[in-house]
């Protein structure tokens, strides 16, 4: 692989960094993209589940399948704190997730693949919008994307590849079956009565009943559920109150349940919307829980696909560098919406530098997708397109 090739896409990369966008506004992203696919000649289609765009490479003769890549392109909403020359130029929104990598290695695979004189496969290239909550991926499955309804033709198998801080650059991980849980977000709204603060008997507190259902809400984990099996129930966010002498007359939680199989989820959130009704109940008050519409399922690994990933990518950067991921991740993502439809392989990119303890966490405010990890992720998406 060419040193001008990883240059040119080092500069894209932090040009994406430096340019922000949330989910279904990646409009300054996807036209960089668009630009980039029309200098290459690539046929492609834009606005694809709203902001996504789609396009394909086909084979030099006969093809053999159709093997489609993904990468995610959207920020999230954090002030950045990395005080990097090409850090985001958008108060409040980065690249805390490294999408911003993930578009850039795509985009080279893409500008690889136009290089390769003899392709025997296909190569369909999803670059999706709104992974971080608002399911992209099923929007991109809904718009016939792995159907060649948008471009192209039918997709065999999938790939997808996500940045991992606790994994050495060069090295990538991966394992059949779950890889990474389901995601379900909930808010629960507790209405009591408001009263002031010196006399509370005179009201019914929401953030008293409040904090009742999150203390109770850990008994999902360690009362209903297997101890052998895996649930996770958060809540990120706890909003009630406009002064500090004053009970207030309503509260909201948001949170999210976590969980590797379908049958979990279901204990769950029967055990959830029970806390959350009946303990409201209890001090005298109500509360009513609502769901995403699109919870994410969980990221299932065909096996097929997870030998096929790890035949190519022992070949391509050496057996040490191919490891096994011996648990599946509770992060939630929605490359698995692509894996109820095609056989699909997700695997984990190192970002970690030689000789280093750590490296900053996705989602805070001082990450950055190491650029170091680029060419290791351009050769084995470019590997997978023609040899899977």
């Amino acid at each position: 692989m060419s040193p001008s090739l990883i240059q040119e896409v080092t500069k894209i990369r932090r040009h994406l960094h430096q340019h922000p966008e949330l989910g279904y506004e990646e409009t300054g992203t996807a036209q960089l993209i668009h630009e980039q696919l029309t200098q290459l000649g690539i046929e492609h289609k834009t606005e694809v589940g709203k902001t996504g765009v789609v396009a394909f490479i086909p084979a030099t003769g006969e093809p053999s399948k159709t093997i489609a890549l993904r990468a995610d392109m959207d920020a999230l909403p954090i002030h950045e704190e990395t005080n990097l020359p090409y850090a985001s130029q958008t108060p409040g929104k980065m690249h805390a997730c490294g999408h911003d990598g993930h578009t850039a290695i795509l985009l080279g695979t893409a500008k690889l693949l136009t290089e390769t004189p003899h392709r025997k496969n296909n190569v369909l290239l999803l670059f999706q919008p709104a992974e971080e909550g608002g399911a992209g991926g099923k929007a991109l499955v809904d718009a016939g994307a792995l159907r060649g309804e948008v471009v192209g033709t039918p997709a065999d198998i999938i790939f997808g590849l996500h940045g991992h801080p606790d994994h050495r650059i060069g090295h990538v991980s991966t394992r059949p079956g779950a890889i990474m849980a389901s995601a379900a977000q909930f808010r629960v709204i507790i209405k009591g009565k408001g009263a002031h603060a010196a006399y509370p008997h005179n009201g019914i507190d929401p953030i008293v009943i409040g904090s009742h259902i999150v203390t109770a809400l850990q008994t999902v984990a360690s009362r209903n559920v297997d101890p052998l099996d895996s649930v996770v129930v958060t809540i990120g966010q706890f909003l009630a109150g406009v002064a500090h002498n004053v009970i207030p007359e309503k509260a909201e939680l948001n949170g999210t349940l976590r969980t590797l199989n379908m049958a979990t989820e279901q204990i769950a959130v029967k055990a959830i919307e029970s806390i959350v009704a009946n303990t409201a109940l209890a001090f005298g008050g109500e509360a009513t829980i609502t769901w995403t519409s699109n919870p994410y399922p969980v990221t299932f690994n065909d096996p097929d696909a997870t030998d096929t990933f790890r035949r190519i990518a022992t070949e391509a950067i050496g057996t040490d560098n191919v490891h096994h991921e011996p648990h599946p991740s509770m992060g939630g993502e929605d490359f698995s919406y692509y894996g109820y439809e095609i056989p699909a392989c997700f695997f984990f990119l190192g970002l970690l530098p030689h000789g280093a303890d750590s490296y900053p966490n996705l989602h805070a405010p001082n990450f950055d997708f190491n650029d170091d990890a680029l060419e290791t992720g351009i050769q084995l998406m470019t590997e997978l397109a023609l040899t899977a």
